[in-house]
């Protein structure tokens, strides 16, 4: 997320007076820090940057635009002039929500804005597990020439022939649905906030519960938020009930899986596969049993990474920017 990209667009936008300053933080060269694994700070779940630092450069503005810098509560105490902070991710898991609505401090947030990308990524991962795209390249780095893929008791099957179970029909889930269609596979949907649109009814996608999808779908691709419901709703019974053979494909979050679960699942074969582009902890321990399976394929959690990615999120927050300005209601409340 580049700070340029945003000034650019936040210049634009800005009434004359407001000066803009930027500062870079070193992700995605350096980690977040992870509030998954272990209590973070003040709670906050993915952020990056020194509070103390954060705060100093803030100083006196107004606005503060981030991807990842922390704002808690104690932070917010420190910081008496801010009015308005722009989180340019789906969710403003970096900001104490509380603490900012305590003080009148507005947060919108940029949703959506990699939805296309993770998608796209989603029917990628899809493909290399279905496809045996992973397995015949790591069998060719290694200078082994796979014949046996070709046999048809072993070979990979098309999309046409599958059912696949979408868990979360958000801005990702949805897009994940369109993709899917021209493949000709049938689809599940597990999402008991949501209705399908109308027009993914008429095009035979089936909404179902999540006990239902585990038990038909030949692959589990996961679409939903981390909250106190999904932490881990993932786990050894969730596996158990779906079919042997079935592949699970996550380009969520991590803390929706129980590891230990999918393990025991991928190394007993009921699972054939396993796409993972999140973990719990991140980066992922070098010594983490996944790491070692042959059926697991692994990704730095880049699924949302892309160059129009970043215009969505600065032009998205440069739109709600100028609103405040001009006095007018946020497009994206958080």
């Amino acid at each position: 997320m580049l700070s340029e990209v945003f000034a650019e667009a936040l210049s634009r936008v800005c009434p004359p007076e407001v000066t803009l300053r930027s500062v870079t933080l070193p992700w995605p060269d350096e980690p977040m820090e992870h509030g998954y694994a272990r209590r973070g700070l003040d709670g906050l779940r993915e952020y990056q940057g020194d509070p103390d630092e954060i705060v100093a450069f803030i100083g006196d503005a107004e606005v503060l635009v981030t991807h990842l810098a922390p704002v808690s509560a104690a932070m917010l105490a420190r910081l008496p002039h801010l009015r308005m902070i722009a989180v340019s991710r789906g969710g403003p898991v970096n900001i104490d929500m509380a603490a900012a609505r305590a003080r009148g401090v507005r947060v919108v947030n940029t949703p959506g804005r990699n939805a296309s990308a993770v998608a796209e990524f989603t029917i990628g991962a899809i493909l290399a597990e279905t496809r045996l795209i992973r397995a015949g390249h790591e069998a060719l780095r290694q200078g082994v020439w796979r014949g046996d893929l070709y046999r048809a008791d072993r070979t990979g099957r098309e999309l046409s022939e599958m059912t696949v179970g979408v868990v979360g029909y958000g801005a990702v889930g949805t897009r994940v649905v369109a993709l899917l269609k021209p493949f000709g596979c049938r689809v599940l949907v597990a999402d008991p906030y949501v209705q399908l649109s109308a027009r993914d009814r008429e095009d035979g996608v089936i909404q179902t519960d999540l006990s239902r999808l585990l038990r038909e779908a030949d692959i589990v691709s996961l679409h939903a938020r981390v909250t106190e419901e999904t932490t881990g709703f993932i786990g050894a019974g969730e596996f158990a009930a779906m079919k042997r053979g079935a592949l699970l494909v996550n380009t969520a979050r991590g803390p929706l899986v129980d590891y230990d679960a999918l393990y025991a699942a991928l190394v007993s074969g009921h699972l054939g596969g396993a796409m993972l582009e999140t973990f719990a902890i991140e980066p992922a321990p070098e010594d983490w049993p996944l790491l070692k399976l042959p059926n697991v394929t692994l990704t730095p959690h880049i699924a949302g990474a892309s160059r129009k990615t970043i215009t969505i999120a600065a032009e998205a927050i440069a739109e709600d920017v100028r609103r405040y300005f001009a006095k007018l209601p946020p497009l994206h409340p958080c």
